[in-house]
């Protein structure tokens, strides 16, 4: 099921109470920043899960019309190998990641939000369903982490590491695809 409003409020005043936030009811200042950080927390949540869903859809023009990534975006892809950098996203790049999804929809869990001035991360499970690269419709969870940054007045995605060990998987089978 989708991230609620409430669900992503409460899990972003978690992240503020991890980061020592808890004061803002005696400091009217800070209860400003922590009441503008959850909005901007749940927004960032939705806004993910929409963007996502998207891309599992292959709908490529809506998913870069939510998320704008930083000149140093890294990615970390749940299929492994050498990390993406965001100088690697040409257009031609783009265009092949909409024709690799194809027919998908997925949900987010949000496990955990951190917010900090000019820095957000989510950890979210996310559970997509689709046709990836060719293959047909099964499904697709994956742990996901994503750090955004504000630049100016925006959020952008700086980083997103993936997984697909949402199952978890013995030390043998984690040994063995160590040893690749």
């Amino acid at each position: 099921m989708p991230v609620s409003r409430r669900s992503a409020l409460a899990a972003a005043g978690a992240g503020l109470a991890s980061l020592g936030i808890t004061k803002a009811a005696s400091d009217p200042a800070l209860a400003r920043q922590v009441s503008i950080a959850d909005e901007e927390v749940a927004t960032l949540t939705r806004q993910t899960a929409e963007a996502n869903a998207a891309l599992m859809r292959g709908d490529i023009a809506r998913y870069r019309a939510l998320i704008t990534l930083t000149d140093d975006f890294t990615l970390m892809s749940p299929f492994g190998g050498t990390p993406t950098r965001g100088v690697d996203m040409t257009s031609e790049r783009w265009e092949a990641m909409g024709r690799f999804f194809r027919n998908g929809s997925l949900e987010q869990e949000l496990v955990q939000a951190y917010a900090a001035a000019d820095m957000v991360v989510l950890v979210v499970i996310e559970r997509g369903r689709g046709e990836v690269g060719g293959l047909p419709a099964q499904d697709w969870p994956l742990r996901v982490t994503l750090v955004y940054r504000r630049e100016g007045s925006e959020w952008r995605l700086a980083h997103r590491h993936a997984d697909p060990l949402v199952r978890g998987i013995s030390l043998e089978q984690a040994a063995a695809l160590a040893r690749r």
